[in-house]
């Protein structure tokens, strides 16, 4: 008896716990409803415009697109005005600054103009000492891409071969070289050392380019003594790289041993020019 009233209870527990189970779904309709009511209020709240904060906004939207805050603004308003979308527009939206590049390469010209008779005045003045003393042969300057080239043939003048020892007579004209370098005070100076496509054999120099880098090194610590400021000066070797005549030949040869000193423009690059160019 007693179990068969325990079973009854168990049941009618069990049914007690699957009705409450049905009525949960309740809760989460009355909370949903809840989160409904909050977001209308805030609707509700944010549709209530102050005026005078409106007119404040719709000010400075109006000043920020018409160009006193951002460039091409005037094309945004304009795009948005006619109801067509930024691709439907002839024009792009931002327009381009002409003003400033002009500007740019006016300032360009200005300083290469500048740089040209800057230039023109120390070639002039290196090409009549060269003509005095009897070196237009091997001494050489051209006003090229990179700057004012001063082109100083190494045989017979500055180096013995297969050295980096400058010579007696190579004394005066370097210091010729460096007192009309010497005129700006700006520009920075590039020496380059170059030397033709034999390789070297019985020197202390195992290749080219330790050669043509020493002898560099060399020019450029003898221009800081004839008074250049140091922080103007580089060296550089480039070896067999860049001749200026036919390696074929031993005149082409001779062109290509030599030493340049670049009083280098202020936008130009490091490299030297290709032959054919200065």
């Amino acid at each position: 008896m007693s179990a068969h009233r325990g079973g009854r209870r168990g049941r009618r527990g069990g049914h007690a716990g699957e009705h409450e189970n049905e009525e949960r779904w309740l809760l989460t309709y009355s909370d949903m409803i809840t989160l409904l009511m909050a977001l209308f209020m805030v609707l509700f709240s944010i549709s209530s415009v102050n005026t005078s904060k409106y007119k404040e906004l719709q000010k400075s939207l109006q000043d920020a697109f018409s160009g006193k805050i951002l460039t091409g603004g005037k094309q945004i308003v304009n795009s948005g005005s006619d109801g067509k979308s930024p691709s439907d527009q002839a024009s792009p939206l931002i327009a381009p600054i002409k003003p400033q590049i002009g500007q740019t390469s006016t300032n360009n010209d200005k300083s290469a103009a500048a740089d040209n008779k800057e230039f023109a005045r120390i070639k002039r003045q290196i090409d009549t000492y060269a003509r005095q003393h009897g070196l237009s042969k091997q001494l050489q300057t051209v006003i090229a891409r990179r700057g004012l080239v001063v082109r100083l043939l190494t045989d017979q003048v500055v180096f013995d071969p297969g050295q980096a020892v400058l010579k007696p007579q190579a004394t005066p004209v370097l210091t010729g070289v460096g007192h009309a370098l010497n005129i700006d005070k700006k520009h920075p100076i590039m020496v380059e050392g170059h030397t033709d496509n034999v390789p070297i054999s019985g020197s202390q120099f195992p290749s080219n380019w330790e050669l043509s880098t020493a002898r560099a090194s060399v020019v450029v610590r003898f221009l800081i003594h004839t008074g250049i400021d140091k922080f103007r000066l580089g060296a550089a070797g480039y070896a067999n790289l860049y001749p200026v005549a036919s390696n074929s030949t031993a005149i082409g040869r001779s062109k290509n041993r030599r030493v340049e000193i670049v009083l280098l423009r202020q936008d130009q690059q490091i490299t030297p020019d290709s032959p054919g160019n200065g």
